[in-house]
């Protein structure tokens, strides 16, 4: 019956609206209207990242909710970890509407938000209460007008760190201009010392584009493993649009879904073979196979997020109790054992 009524729901709010509806779904949240199965574990699903003891690997990609309004349910949603933010340091509106397209043809979404956050003081404010359970992380971003943005990430993690189980450093999001750059193996060297000289004790992942050379590759893993970066978050939204077919396929912004897939499995068992830094699978999972494809592909963990437009908050919890009957048929005692035993087939 709760299924049914999700399935109408999501039916109504893809009637409306993108952003509206994504902020209907923030207050639906908020008033307890979700479903709450709490963290789906299993001894096979258990995953640790960085000292982080995940109830299973299924995460919530940074961007769903940006001003962590909505930690408490979200953590009752079935996920094993979730992340909120893009935070900045200074409150910033964004992009000019309309900026949040759904291509429904193609089951994915191009946005270009251009964090549009309340600011890393209320977001810390938030953070500060929120209650414990399953690790909860930090999505570091710049501000659009910073003359420095480097200097920003780590302004950032000052106020949210304390609070949060992890911060990840955010510099492969295509909406902010310049911010790519940073991804550059001097630039990136540079940024990620200011970041962990004010982390504490607060793991630091990398979140990167998929847009990436084999040679942008090489140099980020050796710039993560000399900076003892905890994670690699792989990948963000691609610029590539090849292949789709909604009318809203030329908007500019960042693809998600279904269409980023291959792409960033390939970026991902590519990376694998370049570092070993624990790497989380993000772009276009919507089912227990893919989480299990990115897995297998070099993944500790992985992360959804737009998929949940056409699914609905079910999913997080469908997806790992199908992942844990999937590594039991194939008689893998957890996630670990998984890991990277399929790279080859995407290399």
């Amino acid at each position: 019956m709760k299924r049914f009524a999700e399935q109408l729901g999501l039916k109504a709010l893809r009637k409306i609206d993108p952003e509206t509806a994504h902020g209907l779904a923030i207050k639906a949240l908020k008033a307890g209207l979700a479903p709450t199965p709490g963290p789906v574990t299993s001894d096979r699903l258990k995953t640790s990242i960085a000292g982080l003891n995940m109830p299973n690997p299924i995460g919530l990609a940074a961007g769903f909710d940006k001003n962590a309004e909505t930690v408490a349910p979200l953590s009752q949603a079935g996920f094993g970890f979730i992340e909120v933010g893009a935070a900045t340091p200074i409150a910033q509106p964004g992009n000019p509407k309309p900026r949040l397209f759904r291509l429904t043809e193609d089951k994915a979404a191009i946005n270009r938000f251009g964090f549009n956050n309340e600011g890393a003081e209320a977001i810390a404010a938030r953070l500060a209460v929120r209650p414990k359970g399953i690790p909860v992380g930090i999505n570091l971003g710049a501000n659009k007008t910073s003359a420095n943005k480097a200097v920003d990430f780590a302004e950032v993690l000052k106020l949210c760190g304390p609070h949060v189980d992890f911060a990840t450093v955010n510099v492969s999001s295509p909406n902010t201009e310049k911010l790519r750059d940073l991804q550059g193996p001097m630039a990136l060297a540079m940024l990620l010392d200011g970041v962990m000289q004010v982390r504490g004790t607060c793991p630091v992942f990398l979140k990167i584009a998929p847009d990436l050379t084999d040679q942008d590759l090489a140099d980020i893993a050796k710039v993560a493993q000399d900076a003892r970066v905890s994670a690699i978050i792989t990948t963000n939204t691609t610029l590539d649009r090849d292949g789709l077919q909604s009318p809203h396929a030329a908007q500019a912004g960042g693809l998600s879904g279904k269409p980023l897939f291959e792409k960033s499995t390939q970026v991902l068992a590519k990376l694998s073979r370049l570092t070993d830094i624990p790497l989380i699978g993000v772009g276009g999972i919507s089912t227990a196979e893919d989480a299990y494809t990115k897995i297998k592909a070099g993944a500790s963990a992985v992360q959804l997020y737009t998929a949940l437009v056409y699914g609905g908050l079910s999913l997080a919890a469908n997806i790992a109790g199908d992942l844990d009957l999937l590594l039991k048929k194939d008689g893998f005692e957890n996630v670990a054992e998984a890991t990277g035993t399929d790279t080859r087939r995407w290399l």
